[in-house]
């Protein structure tokens, strides 16, 4: 396997933010792209990346390939990537997935590949009566208000509007957003929807605004929450986010 990318940055990116939420992880690379599929070790959040074979500008594989690594270790290798270098990732036959940069310099690094004894992870099927699109900033915004008085998170969705609070022993925070050219709101229904999630997860979600400038939501009542940040062509970063269920 031998893949470049003149513009290291999606993956760099990429990886910093998946990184905050899964330590090791198995790539799958094939015709199509290359995709990865986790859950972080408390199995709350699901992780599904996929960057097409159309965003590299060499894209060579004999077979479909499966790698795991460490991906704190690549993290840490990425942050040296600037921004003119080509990116070369390549395997070798001693199980290490060796790493280029190249611009006035060529620097190269190798991280051994891990053998994850891991059942396959499946996206489950879920359906949503409410998708929200709205810029990212918006959605970055929101969460980073109601973090200050709470841990946790409620999303309330209807045609009309999304409102997006948090309430603490003494504090509350309540954002409303009401659909506008930036916002739009999908629903075929008159409901209203209302699920509770963790803040800690989603701070660490909503860092995918670094990749694009929309975002898309989608939950439902006491529902898994998916959040979707997309590149035309290029690339998709989602999370499934299991929601908080009170239990009084």
């Amino acid at each position: 396997m031998k893949l470049v990318l003149a513009e290291p940055k999606y993956f760099k990116d990429s990886i910093s933010i998946i990184s905050e939420l899964v330590t090791e992880a198995k790539f799958k690379v094939n015709n199509n792209g290359l995709e990865l599929i986790a859950m972080d070790p408390a199995n709350v959040a699901m992780v599904i990346f996929k960057m097409l074979s159309s965003c590299f500008t060499k894209y060579e594989i004999k077979d479909a390939e499966e790698i795991a690594i460490n991906l704190n270790n690549l993290k840490q290798i990425l942050r040296r990537a600037k921004s003119d270098d080509v990116l070369t990732l390549e395997t070798t036959e001693d199980s290490k997935l060796k790493i280029q940069m190249k611009s006035n310099t060529t620097r190269s690094f190798s991280i051994p590949t891990l053998d994850v004894e891991d059942k396959e992870q499946k996206v489950p099927e879920l359906t949503f009566p409410i998708s929200v699109e709205m810029n990212s900033g918006l959605l970055t915004e929101s969460i980073e208000d109601v973090s200050v008085v709470s841990e946790s998170v409620t999303f309330l969705g209807e045609k009309t509007q999304i409102s997006v609070k948090a309430e603490g022993d003494l504090s509350k925070a309540f954002i409303e957003i009401k659909p506008d050219e930036q916002t739009l709101i999908r629903t075929d229904s008159d409901d209203k929807f209302k699920a509770k999630f963790s803040l800690e997860y989603l701070k660490k979600m909503i860092t995918g605004n670094k990749l694009s400038d929309r975002v898309s939501l989608n939950f439902n009542t006491d529902y898994p929450m998916k959040v979707e940040y997309k590149i035309v062509d290029r690339l998709s970063l989602s999370f499934i986010l299991a929601p908080r269920v009170d239990n009084d």
